[in-house]
């Protein structure tokens, strides 16, 4: 009943309201993406990057954290395969990530569920999930949510390499923890009752344990794979609703 309720909720969205509703969500994020992605592109700038280099990285990649870790290990000559394989590290999160929201996509043609995978950065993962989990995800809400903020990070990026080194040291106004902090609030929303503790608390040890005294950017990776693996070892099935609280949902 409840399922149902939500397919019918969802369907009675246009999509022009799905569309609007996207890019509203995304909204209050523009302002953390607008920091980082102008701290960002001063950095790259500061590292020997052209604005039209750091527009293409930003435009190819979209990776806040990939990108970032890129630009800390970029040298001359450039170390390829070292910032491959540590970006590749950073991105380990995806693969849950994506599997997490495969049911999400599982409506939209093939061809478009990979596209809009490229688009997929965390908060955009977060807030589609959460969409979802109302009953009123449609991939126009997907395009919009995900159009914003494509087109702020790019447009900052470029912003901050054009203002070159206005922001030599990030940490020094707090602008390291920006987007940590959105994050945050992103997973507050995602809370559904006790049964959340376990996963995120064995995701959190993992996490600073490897960061603690495991090199490199393990720490993401180790941190998802814990947490995943004790959803699964924990996993038990909701209790059906009755009628009465599926029609209430509904409502």
């Amino acid at each position: 009943m409840t399922g149902n309720a939500s397919l019918i909720q969802a369907s009675q969205l246009t999509a022009r309201a799905q569309l609007l509703a996207g890019a509203g969500q995304a909204l209050p994020v523009v302002a953390g993406v607008a920091i980082f992605g102008t701290v960002w592109g001063a950095l790259a700038v500061q590292a020997g990057l052209s604005p039209l280099e750091v527009a293409l990285m930003s435009g190819l990649v979209f990776s806040g954290a990939a990108q970032f870790v890129a630009i800390e290990l970029w040298s001359s000559p450039v170390a390829v395969g070292t910032i491959a394989f540590a970006s590749l590290l950073v991105g380990l999160r995806h693969v849950l990530m994506g599997a997490s929201i495969e049911p999400v996509l599982r409506s939209v043609r093939p061809r478009h569920a990979y596209l809009a995978l490229f688009f997929m950065v965390d908060e955009a993962w977060a807030m589609s999930l959460r969409r979802a989990g109302q009953g009123k995800f449609g991939i126009q809400f997907y395009i919009g949510l995900c159009g914003l903020l494509y087109l702020s990070w790019l447009t900052t990026t470029v912003a901050g390499a054009l203002l070159g080194g206005l922001v030599a040291d990030p940490a020094r106004y707090g602008f390291d923890v920006v987007f940590t902090a959105v994050f945050v609030v992103l997973i507050v929303g995602l809370w559904q009752g006790k049964r959340d503790i376990a996963p995120w608390a064995a995701s959190a040890v993992a996490a600073i344990a490897c960061h603690r005294w495991v090199p490199g950017n393990w720490y993401i990776f180790a941190g998802g794979a814990a947490g995943l693996l004790t959803a699964v070892l924990l996993w038990s099935p909701l209790p059906p609703q009755s009628t009465e609280s599926a029609g209430s949902d509904a409502g």
